[in-house]
């Protein structure tokens, strides 16, 4: 069975591959565990020397791996530029993570038992690590997966996203190439069915999941006492408080965090609360910043804003906005869709209650709220059962304080958009956005297992 990759601002069909079956997957995870003592005993320097030759290779290869991502995602080509440069960074970060991989000796004498022995643990890896990601970076959030399984010494197991399985695919190409053994990197593709026989297969000693939290939740239930980790949905807020200074590169940073890749990323900003004094400056320029978007060819250097993933992404996302307007909210501009592209939308005089506000939108959608009291902006931040990334812009040091103390998030980011991420840092979130952390580093830390040495030298 064949799959067509269709290009989301043609139409047109970008390849046609084969659809894996169930057997497919536990093929692919047969030779995944065939290969796991020879990347486990292989020297750590040998993995770190081939994620820096795949590094090295995909600068080389920048455009033509920006335009494929654009191609199969719709993503506009200067941010898929930007996945491509910061994919080149994952792979080194996790060639320095595995450079720096190590154990700890312990105090054994410390207990009076202990008398006698010397003590020390190890770092081993933990086996077959299957993946499963998103379609928004196809190239980047795969790499955080890939990366850190070659630096731990685990072979991995990769279904991508049905919608964008090419570049996965050309990055394992490009790790085979770089001296990855075969089996040390299995791409599986499909949907339900092969996710189901990629999480039930037992030989998988860990799962690492990108995407929402209702699949994270089935996962759950068939994992049961293997490792997993879970980077989930988000519902960003940004708090402006009123010593704020709402410069061009504020209104521009708010802009892109709002609307890049037409708000088809976890940490997006969803919701912008602004101090009231402030308010009607920051409406009338952020309204106006919007309306000057570049909408067009995801291919063209000045477009800011393509399509959206699928149809039915841009038709939810539409109809999430009409039932907001219906419930009492004033559309500032955009809501409407114009075929896969959702118009970039601002809205105001929203209720906590509607889908804009409380769940994850996932679209080129931004709610702005005023409010007189910090307290009651922090708490409001804070009322979502998702807890990934929040943004606060003050010079207030006891306010930062406040903020940093109180929000239940993976990650706080002062004086810009909670949708800034750099690879080397640990990114993940609380509550319903996820179990766990990425960035190779730490990523490293749960695809290995720690073993324990104890020599009795008395």
């Amino acid at each position: 069975m064949t799959t067509k990759i269709i290009n989301p601002y043609s139409g047109d069909v970008v390849a046609e591959i084969k659809t894996s079956t169930g057997e497919d997957v536990q093929v692919a995870i047969g030779r995944a565990v065939d290969e796991k003592k020879t990347l486990a005993n292989m020297p750590v320097h040998e993995r770190a020397s081939i994620l820096t030759r795949a590094a090295d290779i995909i600068a080389l290869r920048r455009q033509e791996i920006a335009e494929l991502i654009t191609h199969e995602s719709g993503k506009p080509i200067r941010y898929a530029l930007g996945e491509v440069n910061r994919c080149t960074e994952t792979l080194m970060f996790a060639a320095d993570a595995a450079r720096s991989m190590h154990g700890e000796t312990l105090q054994m004498s410390a207990a009076t038992g202990g008398v006698g022995k010397f003590g020390y643990y190890v770092r081993v890896p933990v086996g077959v690590v299957g993946a499963i990601t998103p379609f928004n970076f196809p190239l980047n959030l795969v790499a955080h997966k890939v990366a850190p399984a070659v630096a731990a010494g685990c072979p991995i197991v990769l279904k991508p996203s049905p919608d964008t399985p090419l570049t996965a695919l050309k990055l394992a190409e490009i790790m085979h190439e770089a001296g990855l053994p075969a089996g040390g990197l299995e791409v599986v593709v499909g949907d339900v069915e092969v996710g189901k026989a990629l999480t039930t297969d037992k030989r998988v000693a860990m799962l690492t999941f990108t995407g929402s939290p209702g699949v994270a939740e089935a996962i759950s239930k068939v994992v049961g006492l293997r490792k997993a980790t879970y980077e989930l949905g988000g519902n960003a807020a940004t708090i402006i408080e009123r010593d704020a200074n709402l410069s061009d590169a504020l209104i521009n940073r708010l802009a892109v965090g709002s609307f890049a890749y037409s708000g088809q990323v976890c940490i997006s900003v969803q919701r912008i609360y602004i101090h009231a004094s402030l308010y009607d400056e920051f409406k009338e320029r952020f309204v106006a910043r919007t309306k000057t978007l570049s909408i067009g060819d995801p291919l063209a250097a000045e477009t800011e804003i393509g399509p959206m993933i699928t149809p039915e992404a841009a038709k939810r996302v539409e109809l999430w906005v009409e039932e907001a307007a219906s419930q009492g909210a004033n559309i500032l501009c955009g809501g409407k869709r114009d075929g896969q592209v959702m118009l970039p939308t601002v809205l105001e005089n929203v209720a906590d209650h509607m889908r804009v506000m409380c769940h994850e939108l996932f679209g080129p959608v931004v709610n702005i709220i005023p409010f007189d009291d910090f307290e009651a902006a922090l708490a409001a931040a804070d009322a979502s059962e998702f807890g990934l990334q929040a943004g606060l812009y003050t010079n207030d040091l006891n306010k930062i304080m406040r903020c940093i103390n109180t929000l239940d998030v993976g990650g706080v980011i002062i004086n810009d958009v909670p949708t800034f991420r750099v690879d080397q840092m640990p990114y993940g979130g609380n509550k319903r956005s996820g179990v766990g952390r990425e960035g190779p580093r730490f990523a490293i830390e749960d695809m290995t297992t720690l073993k324990m040495v104890v020599i009795n030298h008395n």
